[in-house]
């Protein structure tokens, strides 16, 4: 139907929308831009639109319209969704989580720019727009009926599979807080070799900053190790299940990628690309663990 043609579109641009606000989030971070308008919001530097225009007020007012704009884009997706497919389980649920998240973390961020936040609390932004935008992306797989192609309501699942799968996706918000809170307290170089913190010294963390990073270093080394396990666990037991022994493999390449891209970040003394390639990376296998377990919800039970 046309309707639904038009209505993948809409998807496909809002789900993109969503990436370019958390890479947007991170440019203000990593940039130092989150006052860029000063104490005012929604203006900037007390205008509705700035007259002297410096980076960091093109970073952060720039962040600011895409957010207004995708804010309107996903509020017209949900309520598109919730009339053309509302007879899927999931499509209200996700609706309202896109929306709902996507206008906490506008207000979060509005109310470090008015009153100012402490770091603990600025760390949770990013993950809770990623909340927003794995919302946003399962609801254009159901969209485009990606579940009914790879027929999973047929696909069985062993216990053990579904437990890896819910415990890394629950414990993957937490590598993502660690390394948010990583940008907030600017402890990116607070060790500057890798993979410790003094190559050669196997001390412990000497102050604040070192543990912040020396923490995120460990989450983000036992997320690839369990990931790892899931991927040799899919190679052994679903090759003949497309989706889920492709899915693991690509969220095994992902984090590969991401632990790349976050070592590179350090050794090139935060080199900008490689931070926002490092964003990029957790967004996409963040969202990649959430289809995952839509998966599970949708599959049967088998013993292994």
């Amino acid at each position: 139907m046309r309707y639904h043609k038009y209505l993948k579109w809409f998807a496909v641009a809002s789900t993109i929308g969503m990436l370019l606000i958390l890479l947007g989030g991170a440019l203000v971070t990593k940039t130092d831009s989150g006052m860029g308008c000063g104490r005012h919001w929604p203006g900037c530097n007390g205008q509705l639109i700035p007259d002297e225009i410096t980076p960091e007020v093109l970073i952060e007012f720039s962040h600011r319209l895409v957010t207004g704009a995708v804010g309107i884009f996903i509020l017209i997706l949900s309520v598109w969704s919730w009339r053309s497919i509302g007879h899927i389980r999931e499509t209200k649920f996700l609706s309202f989580m896109a929306l709902f998240f996507l206008i906490l973390q506008a207000l979060i961020g509005a109310a470090q720019v008015l009153w100012g936040q402490g770091d603990f609390i600025l760390a949770l932004h990013f993950g809770i727009s990623l909340i927003s935008f794995a919302s946003v992306f399962l609801l254009t797989l159901l969209i485009f009926e990606v579940d009914k192609k790879f027929d999973a309501d047929k696909i069985i699942i062993g216990k053990k599979m579904r437990w890896h799968t819910i415990g890394v996706t629950i414990y993957s918000y937490l590598v993502i807080y660690t390394g948010a809170l990583v940008r907030h307290t600017e402890s990116e170089l607070a060790c500057t070799d890798w993979p410790m913190c003094r190559n050669g010294d196997f001390q412990l963390p000497a102050n604040f900053w070192e543990w912040i990073q020396m923490s995120h270093r460990f989450a983000a080394a036992l997320i690839f190790i369990w990931i790892a396990i899931i991927a040799l666990h899919a190679y052994r037991n679903y090759k003949n299940s497309r989706i889920i022994y492709w899915g693991w493999i690509i969220a095994f390449i992902l984090v590969c990628l991401q632990v790349l891209a976050g070592a590179s970040v350090v050794l090139t003394r935060l080199n900008l690309y490689l931070a926002l390639l490092h964003s990029l990376f957790v967004t996409l296998l963040f969202g990649l663990l959430t289809y995952m377990v839509l998966l599970i919800s949708r599959s049967r039970q088998r013993d292994k």
